[in-house]
């Protein structure tokens, strides 16, 4: 059996033995089972965020404010807690932090598919390779630190998707 299939059947069993808040995080930290995929969770974490992005982009400045808020608060929480269930620093099946980090991408972007294709490109390309002071955010504790160099990579990505947009 393969380390990354028997990892699966780990969380499972950790799954089943939680309690209701324990299950409610680990359902929301791999974003409904969007982590549990075998190859690229954050990737996929990230695609399973466009629906949100879209259900955003219909929303006014403050509305979109408070939702983002929500769900970097729940973030945390589910991702500190998950964290703390699976005994794992920074589990990869935790993907909730590349749904906010997205969100923060996409926010007041114009909503069209070049703006989804490059705020999709350059959010992974930033929180993949971790540029200064993202790596140094991903060293805060707990479910802070899962999320935050989300954020972080989020809002270098929105900036870049800006300057792309006002030079083209």
């Amino acid at each position: 059996m393969s380390k990354s299939q028997s990892d699966k059947f780990t969380i499972w069993s950790i799954f089943r033995k939680a309690d209701f808040s324990g299950k409610i995080s680990l359902t929301l930290s791999t974003w409904f089972g969007t982590g549990l995929l075998s190859v690229a969770p954050g990737t996929f974490g990230t695609i399973a965020a466009v629906p949100l992005v879209f259900g955003l982009a219909c929303l006014g400045t403050v509305s979109g404010v408070f939702i983002i808020a929500m769900v970097v608060a729940v973030a945390i929480w589910a991702s500190d807690r998950s964290q703390e269930l699976l005994g794992n620093g920074d589990p990869s099946e935790v993907v909730i932090d590349e749904v906010a980090g997205f969100l923060l991408t996409m926010f007041l972007l114009p909503p069209s598919w070049l703006t989804l294709g490059l705020g999709f490109i350059l959010f992974r390309v930033f929180d993949i390779f971790k540029p200064y002071p993202i790596k140094q955010a991903e060293k805060l504790r707990g479910g802070l630190g899962i999320v935050m160099d989300d954020l972080v990579a989020g809002i270098y990505a929105h900036l870049c998707v800006r300057l792309i947009l006002f030079f083209c």
